[in-house]
């Protein structure tokens, strides 16, 4: 960002292209096989139910299976981000229907597919990091080159990247803003080359960065720290070095194409919004609505003010917080007198991204790591410098031995930990709805249709269906993927909800003391063998009025994690003859499938191993798989 590095010779620029070509490349493979990777685990229940199944219900129609959750319900989230893998259902429907592949084929690839779109979003995420960390550091340099390298090689961008949260797509997007927002507007006027916003090249790339912030900001709500940040020290210029370049023209350039490139990406989303929902209707008034107003985010968990300094940043960064924490004290505290005060203001407001950012979000009691996602790529830059100087060596000598074995051993331990956690930590969410899928091919193969006649209820039986209740999960709520990894809508199934108290004034008695369906099932989790019969004796299988025998359908398999197993047990073999026990139901429980989940859990009703339970009330009988 130097005027040495704004004046590149015309020859390299073919190469330079060529250069890019290859990373871009190289980034492609290593994020397609990353997507395969994660594919097998499960992280949190926004992958699917705040992405796929929305998007499926958009595919395949209202029919299909899909569990819209109450978010959508009240237009809390914007249609634009399930839109891309509704397109991408689409198209991938439309031509298998004309190929000649197999239903489970065609299952197989719809399940991968969402995994493979998010790769390839994942890779401008990661090119324009590198690019941006050029535009700070020098085409070329070491420190852009190690921003790279750190984005490859941090597990935590591995395990989040290529998974379909709504906070990976935000990042791309801010990064991708980042890199072709006006910078020189941060330089000292003496040393500013070409920073005109109004230069045609310039404009171009201002109504970019504009535009991308935009759909940023439409897609999370809380994005707006960062560009609210990014905006202010243009302006306002704390801790900046030298004189403004920003010119009255250049500032109602600047409000100009504000305006015009916010009204363009609020047209798309409303437009879409209307399109999903059936109405006009504006996502992120109703987000702030829910969760400031009616204060409905805590229900979710409520952490302490420090998380994201004492635990988000960490699990960010992970083995490359030393070099973050290294960047962000230098980016605010001491001047390179090396660095040209465009590098040096950039250095500062990206710092200052991270800190306002992460100290706002603090004030709000619900936190999650993912939240702060948008900022990995900002550490990374922040980090790369610290990074490339304790790994390289000056120019024409070898690094040291002691240094290529700390670098070894740094990317042997990275190499490690995304292992474990893309292909072995809570797998078994994924595992066992392959297994029930695979089962429900092989028990029902003419009915492997991906669009139903009639209306298929998503955690919840219809008395009057046809098909057989195949599957009832036992689990916390949304413990599994559902109807994008289940694909058949004829398969039926039932899962624990956990709606939150919408009817309920915030921090009301009412709202104390409500308990949704999950929490009254595991009220009593642990206490004695018996803890969930009264929930199953009076809840999901009540005694008949006036008659022998019980209401609801017994379904073929029973899935939970193994600590169910005793209090399942001790359900379908008592017979008391008041109601309290399941023995009537003519239920054998016979374990017919067992999946690991992992080293740990930071949920004790997930700990252990995962498992299906056949009932033995259908005459087909499952091979077992332990």
């Amino acid at each position: 960002m130097s005027t040495h590095e704004a004046r590149q010779p015309t020859h390299s620029q073919h190469g330079l292209w060529l250069q890019s070509q290859h990373v871009l490349i190289g980034l492609l493979i290593i994020r397609l096989v990353n997507a395969l990777c994660t594919g097998h685990t499960f992280f949190q229940p926004d992958e699917y139910f705040q992405a796929l199944e929305p998007a499926w219900s958009l595919a395949f129609g209202p029919n299909s299976g899909a569990w819209i959750t109450w978010e959508w319900k009240y237009h809390l989230r914007s249609s634009l981000h399930p839109a891309l893998f509704a397109a991408a259902y689409a198209a991938a429907d439309k031509i298998t229907a004309v190929l000649p592949c197999a239903p489970s084929l065609r299952a197989s690839l719809l399940t991968v597919l969402p995994k493979l779109v998010q790769a390839c979003l994942a890779v401008v995420g990661d090119f324009y990091t590198w690019k941006l960390a050029e535009r700070v550091y020098g085409q070329g340099s070491r420190s852009a080159w190690s921003a790279l390298c750190i984005t490859v090689l941090n597990p935590w961008q591995w395990y989040c990247t290529a998974r379909t949260f709504s906070n990976s797509l935000e990042m791309t997007l801010t990064v991708t803003a980042l890199r072709f927002w006006p910078w020189d507007l941060l330089g000292d006027v003496s040393e500013t080359y070409g920073g005109i916003p109004a230069r045609r090249e310039r404009l171009s790339s201002l109504r970019v960065s504009l535009c991308l912030a935009a759909l940023a900001v439409l897609l999370r709500p809380t994005n707006v720290f960062i560009w609210a940040t990014v905006v202010f020290t243009a302006l306002a210029r704390p801790m900046l070095r030298g004189k403004s370049p920003i010119t009255p023209r250049i500032l109602f350039v600047l409000v100009r194409e504000a305006v015009l490139c916010g009204s363009a990406a609020l047209l798309l989303s409303a437009l879409s919004d209307r399109l999903y929902f059936g109405e006009w209707t504006f996502p992120p008034y109703h987000f702030l609505q829910f969760n400031l107003s009616q204060d409905l985010a805590v229900f979710y968990g409520e952490m302490d003010w420090h998380y994201y300094l004492s635990q988000g940043i960490t699990q960010l960064t992970m083995t490359f917080l030393p070099f973050a924490l290294i960047g962000l004290y230098r980016s605010t505290t001491s001047a390179n007198p090396e660095a040209t005060a465009l590098q040096s203001n950039t250095l500062k407001t990206l710092a200052l991204i991270v800190i306002t950012t992460i100290t706002t979000l603090s004030l709000i009691s619900h936190k999650e790591v993912r939240f702060i996602l948008p900022l990995l790529p900002v550490l990374h830059i922040l980090a790369a410098p610290s990074f490339a100087s304790l790994f390289s060596a000056p120019p024409g000598r070898q690094p040291s031995q002691a240094k290529t074995a700390l670098l070894a051993g740094l990317i042997f331990v990275n190499l490690v930990i995304a292992a474990y956690l893309s292909l072995f930590h809570a797998a078994a969410p994924i595992s066992v709805m392959h297994f029930l899928r695979h089962e429900y091919e092989r028990i029902h193969p003419d009915r492997l249709t991906l669009h139903a006649a009639h209306p298929v209820p998503p955690p919840t039986p219809l008395d009057e269906a046809t098909d057989e209740l195949f599957a009832l999960f036992l689990t916390p709520c949304h413990a599994t993927p559902w109807r994008s990894h289940l694909v058949y809508p004829s398969l039926r199934a039932r899962a624990l909800t956990c709606e939150p108290p919408l009817h309920t004034a915030p921090r009301s008695e009412e709202r104390e003391a409500y308990m949704d369906e999950t929490k009254r099932f595991y009220q009593d989790f642990g206490q004695s063998e018996d803890w969930g019969v009264g929930f199953l004796a009076e809840e999901m299988w009540p005694p008949k009025s006036n008659k022998n025998g019980r209401e609801g359908e017994v379904p073929r398999y029973i899935v939970g994690f193994e600590s169910i197993e005793p209090m399942l047990r001790t359900f379908f073999d008592k017979e008391d003859g008041k109601g309290a026990g399941g023995g009537d139901m003519m239920v054998r429980l016979r374990k017919v499938w067992r999946g690991w989940n992992g080293l740990f859990s930071d949920d004790e009703r997930k700990e252990g191993f995962l498992a299906v339970w056949e009932t033995g009330v259908f005459s087909d009988e499952t091979p077992v798989s332990l």
